[in-house]
């Protein structure tokens, strides 16, 4: 596992957006395991945030991509900090651009936030976790409506690897309808990986009782 992929675990595990124990999901699932995204709050989580994203986004794209789409609402921070952090780590110039949730119509009218598409860009959609694809599916028939553009992929911050609309993963459901490439900057494989048996900040996150909670749950859930 590369170096930047433990250290995001850890910097999860840090701001307290990966956590462990008894929750349940949106849709009903009983989880040993939380993502809450809503926990990046300062300027300083979001600019080391946007390090790992831009990171991953150059591992698996490199740079034949022009814009960044967020989704709203919370892909609109991630797309205009990762913007930042490729110009400044990597002196890739990138759009970005995100979707109003309602239309404006006086002003700047329109749904888009940012650059607008321009037929021939290449897009990369930027996203925190997906667990059903559902904020994907409503975004993809925006991006083509405003331009006849090249969705490159997808990235998340997470992929929590359980079932989507069937018997396959949220991601690579969404790989094959799209027709598009999805990663994440870390699995939650590459999370149990790291965090199984180790301390830290004086505490054991995923010991033996735990690990054997989240091999039921995947067990279950797993997508293929």
């Amino acid at each position: 596992m590369e170096q930047y992929k433990k250290e995001f675990i850890e910097f999860m595990v840090e701001c307290g957006v990966l956590t462990f124990g008894d929750f349940t999901t949106k849709s009903g699932r009983k989880t040993p395991f939380f993502v809450n995204t809503g926990n990046y709050r300062t300027g300083s989580q979001l600019s080391r945030l946007s390090e790992f994203y831009a990171k991953a986004i150059m591992d698996n794209f490199d740079t034949d991509f022009d814009v960044l789409f967020g989704p709203a609402y919370k892909g609109i921070p991630l797309s205009v900090t990762t913007a930042v952090a490729l110009s400044n780590n990597y002196d890739k110039e990138v759009a970005y651009c995100s979707n109003r949730k309602e239309i404006k119509d006086h002003g700047d009218k329109g749904i888009l936030l940012g650059s607008k598409l321009r037929d021939g860009d290449k897009v990369i959609i930027i996203e925190d976790v997906t667990t059903a694809g559902t904020s994907i599916y409503e975004t993809m028939p925006i991006i083509k409506a405003n331009g006849d553009v090249d969705v490159k992929g997808l990235i998340i911050s997470v992929d929590r690897m359980e079932k989507g609309q069937g018997d396959e993963s949220a991601l690579n459901e969404l790989s094959k309808k799209f027709n598009m490439k999805t990663c994440a900057i870390v699995t939650m494989d590459e999370v149990v990986e790291h965090l199984y048996n180790k301390e830290i900040n004086g505490k054991v996150l995923i010991d033996d009782k735990m690990k054997g909670m989240i091999d039921s749950y995947y067990s279950i859930y797993r997508g293929n």
